[in-house]
């Protein structure tokens, strides 16, 4: 991805997102001079990855193959001494047709909310123990309310619903065409990228940046 479309796409962000009315912490504003000012009061944000995270999941195809993340709070796994916060919240943002593509968690259980805009398309799979992406019956949560869907069936959450993941459960989801992107909310456990995310395709959580022009924002993978 080009630095000049990462640029534009957290302002783009920053926009949609006050327009539902949902508020964000300081830090996503923040300029890298500011983040060097604050390197020693901000080490929470920077040890739990709190911030921006764009991704186009190496397939340099945004459009169709993107999501852009604010990770808004978050412990830590590896220094729960230090950081004992057990939960996570995220903001995400899917466009119409832009495939967060197919992925499970091993340690990480979550709820994916649809928090306003378009309808949120959610297709789901069971797994085995091999991590084989299964053609069983899934089971599911919907608000508290069990449904029962066949492997891959578009789930539609409408704006204000939620659906449960729990480990190892195979997703991917978008944004339905023809209802607008979607400001998508996550609350879950513990939450680390780097190590958390099995995709059904070899793919990169994280992509590679060409610096084409100088970074208004930081990300979290540059902290």
């Amino acid at each position: 991805m080009k630095r000049s479309e990462i640029n534009r796409l957290i302002d783009e962000a920053i926009s949609f997102i006050d327009s539902h009315n949902f508020k964000i912490p300081q830090f996503a504003y923040w300029t890298p001079e500011i983040w060097e000012e604050k390197k020693e009061s901000s080490r929470e944000i920077k040890d739990n990855m709190l911030g921006w995270d764009i991704t186009d999941f190496g397939c340099d195809d945004f459009a169709h193959r993107g999501l852009v993340v604010l990770t808004i709070r978050n412990g830590n796994q590896h220094d729960k001494k230090t950081y004992p916060k057990p939960y996570a919240e995220k903001l995400l943002i899917s466009d119409e047709e832009q495939e967060t593509p197919i992925h499970f968690h091993w340690s990480k259980m979550e709820d994916i909310i649809n928090r306003g805009g378009g309808d949120l398309v959610v297709e789901l799979w069971n797994s085995n123990a091999e991590e084989h992406k299964l053609d069983t019956p899934v089971t599911v949560s919907i608000d508290g309310t069990r449904h029962v869907f066949e492997a891959g069936e578009p789930v539609i959450l409408h704006p204000g619903m939620s659906i449960t993941l729990v480990q190892g459960m195979y997703h991917r989801f978008y944004a339905k065409k023809g209802t607008g992107k979607v400001l998508i909310g996550e609350v879950s456990a513990v939450n680390d990228d780097n190590i958390d995310n099995r995709f059904f395709e070899n793919l990169p959580r994280f992509p590679h940046i060409e610096e084409d022009e100088k970074a208004r924002y930081v990300l979290i993978t540059e902290y």
